[in-house]
């Protein structure tokens, strides 16, 4: 297929597709899924090899949010049936970590609920990093919370965070249809915000909130433009109490080839297969793990996941590897230019300029120069350029008939809130 060779071609070169490249990655057919991963994946080997890298959530803060975000059960008049809690403290949040590291995980991502930290929160929350790497030695935190004020990104990094996580989550024409008490602008400037103070950027989106194809492809394109360091990539959970409880978009099928897409576009950077892969993808998680080389491990912030060790089974028997501590996991040509520093190190430079229709320096958006090219890339590509129109756009019966599809082949049941881990006496799944 003249489409996926070029894709892959593209991959390896860490060049930017099309929009209707990308578009047309999203249209293929359940007949040509298996060849789609299959392409994906040599890209995703290219520059992760067989590696898998655990994260594991530690919910510093969970509920009592006054942000109105529709997909979120911890949001302001929701109804879901949560655990809330206030902060825990520095020595309970690093006994839930500890947790984590014990069963794999090389990165602690602590969360908290809010539209974004006081000062004093931030001072609480360098308190449990501090905590957390003095009994782990190795191990990377990222902080998760909300919106950054001037100099709070600069206290993070001080503490010894190593990244900061805020998720565009959707494009920025649909922004407003699922948060009103805040802006994607926001969102995008705290995303600078970490990276201006030399944490890594991770930036993600949540996909099956109604979007179009057109959505997907904007926020994809958005994310390559920040040049985060990490893309994870949310399935919604339709909580019962929110808003979109009634959005069962997805089928196993449609959450391959949105991964497969966001490989495509951001060939080199960690993508994280996040919340509502149990729920969604089902029995086909072990085909995720040839697309994204980051999952979360155990449980999410409200929600469980599947056991721990069902996870290391799954990497084992899917013929991958648990990343190490002493692995680093960005290739080469980015790690070497440093957390948060955009394109070639210019920390200053914020990232590609925001150039999210294509283009930006070598490591994240241009054509790379002919020595770095990878020794397996094909000589040229196939089918070089971008595909037809008509080959990028979706039949709107085939749309319906995979609506349906998603409709018949929703799990409800798969929706577990979250009783153990952190807030709770119970052990955590890890």
């Amino acid at each position: 297929m003249d489409l996926l060779s070029t894709l892959v071609d593209k991959g390896l070169r860490r060049e930017l597709p099309t929009r209707e490249e990308a578009l047309a990655v999203l249209a293929t057919s359940d007949d040509e899924l298996l060849d789609l991963v299959a392409a994906a994946g040599r890209v995703r080997r290219q520059w992760f090899g067989r590696r898998v890298k655990l994260n594991y959530l530690v919910n510093l803060k969970s509920g009592l949010c006054p942000e109105d975000c529709s997909y979120c059960s911890q949001r302001l008049g929701s109804e879901a049936g949560i655990l809330k809690y206030s902060w825990l403290k520095p020595d309970e949040a690093s006994r839930a970590a500890a947790a984590g590291v014990a069963g794999g995980a090389k990165r602690v991502c602590l969360v908290a609920s809010g539209r974004g930290p006081t000062d004093r929160d931030v001072e609480r929350v360098s308190r449990t990093i501090e905590a957390i790497k003095d009994e782990n030695e190795g191990v990377e935190v990222c902080a998760c919370l909300g919106l950054l004020s001037d100099g709070q990104a600069e206290k993070l990094r001080s503490a010894g965070a190593d990244a900061y996580n805020h998720n565009l989550n959707t494009s920025e024409a649909t922004y407003g249809d699922i948060t009103t008490t805040h802006t994607y602008a926001d969102r995008v400037e705290t995303v600078r915000h970490a990276q201006g103070a030399g944490l890594s950027a991770c930036s993600g989106l949540i996909a099956g909130m109604g979007e179009s194809d057109e959505d997907l492809i904007d926020v994809v394109f958005a994310l390559r433009g920040l040049d985060p360091d990490s893309v994870p990539v949310n399935f919604l959970i339709p909580f019962e109490g929110t808003p979109l409880a009634k959005e069962w978009n997805l089928t196993p099928q449609r959450c391959l080839r949105i991964l497969a897409m966001v490989r495509f576009v951001c060939p080199d950077v960690e993508v994280r297969l996040a919340g509502g892969r149990e729920v969604h993808l089902r029995s086909m998680q072990p085909l995720a793990l040839h697309l994204v080389n980051s999952i979360f491990l155990g449980d999410y912030l409200t929600s469980e996941g599947q056991a721990g060790q069902a996870d290391l089974d799954m990497i084992a028997d899917a013929g991958f590897e648990v990343e190490g501590a002493d692995t680093t996991t960005l290739p080469g040509h980015r790690a070497t230019a440093g957390a948060g520093a955009g394109c070639g190190g210019h920390a200053d430079s914020d990232g590609c300029g925001g150039a999210a229709e294509g283009g930006g320096c070598a490591p994240c958006g241009g054509p790379v120069a002919a020595q770095e090219v990878p020794s397996d890339a094909p000589a040229e590509a196939s089918g070089a350029g971008s595909v037809s129109a008509a080959a990028a756009r979706t039949d709107l019966a085939a749309r319906g008939d995979q609506a349906a599809r998603g409709d018949q082949g929703a799990r409800t049941d798969l929706v577990a809130v979250r009783r153990r881990g952190a807030g709770t006496d119970l052990a955590p799944n890890a």
